[in-house]
Protein backbone atom coordinates (compact mmCIF):
# COMPACT_ATOMS: atom_id res chain seq x y z
CA UNK A 1 0.00 0.00 0.00
CA UNK A 2 2.80 2.49 1.10
CA UNK A 3 4.77 1.86 -1.82
CA UNK A 4 1.50 2.21 -3.92
CA UNK A 5 1.19 5.80 -3.10
CA UNK A 6 4.94 6.15 -3.23
CA UNK A 7 4.79 5.42 -6.70
CA UNK A 8 1.85 7.87 -7.85
CA UNK A 9 3.41 10.63 -5.95
CA UNK A 10 6.20 10.08 -7.75
CA UNK A 11 4.57 10.23 -11.13
CA UNK A 12 3.10 13.08 -10.53
CA UNK A 13 5.69 14.95 -9.63
CA UNK A 14 7.13 13.65 -13.01
CA UNK A 15 3.94 14.66 -14.89
CA UNK A 16 4.36 18.52 -12.81
CA UNK A 17 8.19 18.72 -13.20
CA UNK A 18 8.13 20.05 -17.10
CA UNK A 19 5.22 22.55 -16.99
CA UNK A 20 6.91 23.88 -13.21
CA UNK A 21 10.22 23.77 -15.85
CA UNK A 22 8.44 25.81 -18.03
CA UNK A 23 6.44 28.09 -15.76
CA UNK A 24 10.15 29.76 -14.29
CA UNK A 25 11.79 29.59 -17.84
CA UNK A 26 8.39 32.05 -19.08
CA UNK A 27 8.16 33.73 -15.54
CA UNK A 28 8.26 36.96 -17.78
CA UNK A 29 5.21 36.28 -19.39
CA UNK A 30 1.59 36.97 -19.80
CA UNK A 31 1.54 36.32 -16.00
CA UNK A 32 4.12 39.32 -15.78
CA UNK A 33 3.91 42.09 -18.41
CA UNK A 34 1.21 44.80 -17.55
CA UNK A 35 -1.56 44.20 -20.68
CA UNK A 36 -3.11 47.97 -20.97
CA UNK A 37 -3.90 49.90 -23.68
CA UNK A 38 -1.21 52.01 -24.84
CA UNK A 39 -1.04 54.49 -28.40
CA UNK A 40 1.47 54.59 -30.76
CA UNK A 41 3.41 57.32 -32.74
CA UNK A 42 1.53 56.83 -35.66
CA UNK A 43 -1.62 56.63 -33.38
CA UNK A 44 -2.32 53.18 -33.65
CA UNK A 45 -4.08 51.71 -30.25
CA UNK A 46 -2.54 48.34 -29.14
CA UNK A 47 -2.24 46.36 -26.02
CA UNK A 48 1.32 46.54 -24.71
CA UNK A 49 1.85 42.90 -24.19
CA UNK A 50 -0.37 41.19 -26.90
CA UNK A 51 0.17 43.41 -29.57
CA UNK A 52 4.32 44.79 -28.71
CA UNK A 53 5.60 41.95 -27.11
CA UNK A 54 3.41 38.55 -26.66
CA UNK A 55 5.87 35.82 -29.00
CA UNK A 56 8.36 37.96 -30.08
CA UNK A 57 12.02 38.88 -29.66
CA UNK A 58 12.11 42.45 -28.71
CA UNK A 59 14.37 45.84 -27.83
CA UNK A 60 12.92 47.88 -25.67
CA UNK A 61 14.46 51.31 -24.16
CA UNK A 62 13.35 54.21 -22.30
CA UNK A 63 12.91 57.38 -23.72
CA UNK A 64 11.20 60.98 -23.54
CA UNK A 65 11.19 63.63 -26.40
CA UNK A 66 12.67 66.89 -24.16
CA UNK A 67 15.99 64.88 -22.98
CA UNK A 68 18.83 67.30 -24.35
CA UNK A 69 21.97 64.66 -23.61
CA UNK A 70 21.35 60.86 -23.21
CA UNK A 71 18.26 59.99 -24.96
CA UNK A 72 18.98 61.33 -28.41
CA UNK A 73 22.55 59.55 -28.30
CA UNK A 74 20.58 56.38 -27.06
CA UNK A 75 18.35 56.31 -30.31
CA UNK A 76 21.04 57.37 -32.52
CA UNK A 77 23.02 54.38 -32.00
CA UNK A 78 20.12 52.16 -32.12
CA UNK A 79 19.18 53.64 -35.03
CA UNK A 80 23.00 52.09 -36.05
CA UNK A 81 21.75 48.91 -34.95
CA UNK A 82 19.07 48.29 -36.73
CA UNK A 83 21.00 49.23 -40.22
CA UNK A 84 23.03 46.42 -38.92
CA UNK A 85 20.15 44.55 -38.51
CA UNK A 86 18.33 45.17 -41.62
CA UNK A 87 15.24 43.49 -42.66
CA UNK A 88 15.58 41.40 -39.55
CA UNK A 89 13.55 44.16 -37.84
CA UNK A 90 10.17 44.30 -38.34
CA UNK A 91 10.20 40.03 -39.08
CA UNK A 92 12.10 38.37 -36.57
CA UNK A 93 13.10 41.47 -34.06
CA UNK A 94 10.85 44.84 -33.25
CA UNK A 95 12.13 47.73 -30.91
CA UNK A 96 9.76 49.11 -29.02
CA UNK A 97 10.64 52.59 -27.16
CA UNK A 98 8.64 53.41 -23.91
CA UNK A 99 8.32 56.87 -22.90
CA UNK A 100 8.96 57.71 -19.19
CA UNK A 101 7.11 61.11 -20.01
CA UNK A 102 3.46 59.82 -20.98
CA UNK A 103 2.30 62.98 -19.86
CA UNK A 104 3.90 65.35 -22.30
CA UNK A 105 5.05 62.83 -24.98
CA UNK A 106 1.98 62.67 -26.63
CA UNK A 107 1.93 60.88 -30.31
CA UNK A 108 1.97 63.43 -32.53
CA UNK A 109 5.89 64.55 -30.24
CA UNK A 110 6.46 60.66 -30.72
CA UNK A 111 6.01 61.24 -34.00
CA UNK A 112 8.25 63.56 -34.74
CA UNK A 113 10.97 62.06 -32.87
CA UNK A 114 11.02 58.85 -34.44
CA UNK A 115 11.02 60.88 -37.76
CA UNK A 116 14.37 62.74 -36.91
CA UNK A 117 15.96 59.76 -36.80
CA UNK A 118 13.98 58.44 -40.08
CA UNK A 119 13.10 54.81 -38.18
CA UNK A 120 11.80 52.03 -40.37
CA UNK A 121 9.01 49.27 -39.65
CA UNK A 122 9.44 47.27 -36.88
CA UNK A 123 10.17 49.91 -34.36
CA UNK A 124 7.20 51.47 -32.01
CA UNK A 125 6.85 54.66 -30.19
CA UNK A 126 4.51 53.96 -27.65
CA UNK A 127 2.84 56.40 -24.71
CA UNK A 128 -0.79 55.80 -22.62
CA UNK A 129 -2.03 57.19 -19.67
CA UNK A 130 0.29 57.90 -16.70
CA UNK A 131 -0.11 54.83 -14.64
CA UNK A 132 -0.43 52.26 -17.02
CA UNK A 133 3.24 53.32 -18.46
CA UNK A 134 4.49 53.46 -14.80
CA UNK A 135 3.01 50.28 -14.41
CA UNK A 136 4.38 48.61 -17.32
CA UNK A 137 8.10 50.27 -16.58
CA UNK A 138 7.88 49.26 -12.92
CA UNK A 139 8.00 45.37 -14.81
CA UNK A 140 10.53 46.71 -17.03
CA UNK A 141 12.85 47.61 -14.12
CA UNK A 142 12.43 51.54 -14.90
CA UNK A 143 11.55 52.66 -11.33
CA UNK A 144 13.24 55.88 -10.86
CA UNK A 145 11.69 59.14 -9.56
CA UNK A 146 13.45 62.11 -12.17
CA UNK A 147 12.93 61.80 -15.88
CA UNK A 148 16.69 62.92 -15.83
CA UNK A 149 18.11 59.45 -13.86
CA UNK A 150 15.78 56.85 -15.65
CA UNK A 151 18.19 53.76 -16.92
CA UNK A 152 19.88 53.63 -19.92
CA UNK A 153 20.32 50.08 -20.52
CA UNK A 154 17.75 47.89 -23.22
CA UNK A 155 16.18 45.67 -22.47
CA UNK A 156 16.51 42.35 -24.93
CA UNK A 157 13.57 39.70 -24.85
CA UNK A 158 12.16 36.51 -26.43
CA UNK A 159 8.71 36.23 -25.12
CA UNK A 160 8.59 32.23 -26.61
CA UNK A 161 11.81 31.19 -24.93
CA UNK A 162 11.68 33.00 -21.95
CA UNK A 163 14.81 34.22 -22.52
CA UNK A 164 15.68 38.28 -21.32
CA UNK A 165 18.23 40.12 -20.54
CA UNK A 166 19.88 43.60 -20.25
CA UNK A 167 22.54 45.18 -22.35
CA UNK A 168 23.72 48.70 -23.34
CA UNK A 169 24.11 50.64 -26.53
CA UNK A 170 27.21 52.67 -25.34
CA UNK A 171 29.39 49.01 -25.82
CA UNK A 172 30.72 47.40 -28.66
CA UNK A 173 27.34 47.83 -31.38
CA UNK A 174 28.58 44.31 -32.96
CA UNK A 175 28.28 42.74 -29.57
CA UNK A 176 25.40 43.88 -28.78
CA UNK A 177 23.70 42.78 -32.10
CA UNK A 178 24.68 39.12 -32.00
CA UNK A 179 23.22 39.07 -28.44
CA UNK A 180 20.23 40.61 -30.48
CA UNK A 181 20.36 37.75 -33.01
CA UNK A 182 20.71 35.21 -30.58
CA UNK A 183 17.75 35.67 -28.94
CA UNK A 184 16.34 33.56 -31.98
CA UNK A 185 17.07 29.77 -31.44
CA UNK A 186 16.79 28.92 -34.94
CA UNK A 187 19.21 31.39 -35.85
CA UNK A 188 21.76 30.77 -32.80
CA UNK A 189 21.66 26.68 -33.80
CA UNK A 190 22.46 27.80 -37.33
CA UNK A 191 25.96 26.75 -38.40
CA UNK A 192 27.68 29.59 -39.88
CA UNK A 193 30.61 29.32 -42.56
CA UNK A 194 32.91 32.53 -41.25
CA UNK A 195 34.75 33.82 -44.30
CA UNK A 196 38.39 34.72 -44.19
CA UNK A 197 39.68 37.72 -44.04
CA UNK A 198 43.06 38.38 -44.46
CA UNK A 199 42.99 41.09 -42.11
CA UNK A 200 42.09 39.30 -39.19
CA UNK A 201 45.77 37.83 -38.65
CA UNK A 202 46.75 41.40 -37.74
CA UNK A 203 44.79 42.29 -35.01
CA UNK A 204 42.24 44.96 -34.96
CA UNK A 205 43.14 47.17 -37.89
CA UNK A 206 44.33 51.02 -36.79
CA UNK A 207 43.33 53.67 -38.95
CA UNK A 208 46.33 56.32 -40.04
CA UNK A 209 43.75 58.87 -38.48
CA UNK A 210 43.38 57.78 -34.87
CA UNK A 211 41.05 60.21 -34.32
CA UNK A 212 38.30 58.43 -36.96
CA UNK A 213 37.69 55.83 -34.95
CA UNK A 214 35.84 58.09 -31.83
CA UNK A 215 34.25 60.01 -34.60
CA UNK A 216 32.77 57.12 -35.67
CA UNK A 217 31.96 55.61 -32.00
CA UNK A 218 30.89 58.97 -30.57
CA UNK A 219 30.08 61.95 -33.24
CA UNK A 220 28.68 60.16 -36.25
CA UNK A 221 25.62 58.85 -34.60
CA UNK A 222 24.24 62.68 -34.38
CA UNK A 223 26.91 64.10 -37.22
CA UNK A 224 27.54 63.92 -40.76
CA UNK A 225 30.39 65.50 -42.45
CA UNK A 226 29.63 67.67 -45.71
CA UNK A 227 25.82 64.93 -45.81
CA UNK A 228 23.63 67.34 -44.20
CA UNK A 229 22.43 68.21 -41.07
CA UNK A 230 21.20 64.84 -38.91
CA UNK A 231 20.32 64.67 -35.04
CA UNK A 232 23.09 67.63 -35.00
CA UNK A 233 24.60 70.00 -37.67
CA UNK A 234 26.44 68.83 -39.95
CA UNK A 235 30.09 69.34 -39.31
CA UNK A 236 31.68 70.41 -42.62
CA UNK A 237 34.17 73.09 -42.18
CA UNK A 238 33.89 72.99 -38.70
CA UNK A 239 37.59 73.74 -38.40
CA UNK A 240 37.05 76.98 -39.74
CA UNK A 241 34.40 78.15 -36.98
CA UNK A 242 36.45 76.63 -34.19
CA UNK A 243 40.44 77.10 -33.15
CA UNK A 244 42.26 74.09 -33.02
CA UNK A 245 42.41 74.62 -29.11
CA UNK A 246 39.13 73.88 -29.05
CA UNK A 247 38.98 71.05 -30.70
CA UNK A 248 41.82 69.74 -28.44
CA UNK A 249 39.57 70.10 -25.70
CA UNK A 250 37.13 69.02 -27.00
CA UNK A 251 38.73 65.65 -27.81
CA UNK A 252 40.82 65.12 -24.58
CA UNK A 253 36.78 65.74 -22.68
CA UNK A 254 35.43 62.86 -25.25
CA UNK A 255 38.38 60.43 -24.17
CA UNK A 256 37.51 60.78 -20.72
CA UNK A 257 34.55 59.93 -21.11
Amino acid sequence: MRSGLIAGLALAALALWPSAIDAQQRRWGADYFPNPTVTTHDGRTLRFYDDLVKGKIVLINFIFTNCKDICPLTTARLTQVEDRLGDVIGKNVHFVSITIDPENDTPAKLKEYADAYKIGPGWTFVTGKLEDVRAILHKLGERSKKLSEHRNEVVIGNDTTGEWTRNSVFADLDRLVLEIRSMDPVWRNTERVVQHNAASNTGYAMSERPGEAMFTKLCAPCHTVAVGDRIGPDLYGVTKKRSRASARSLYSRLSRA
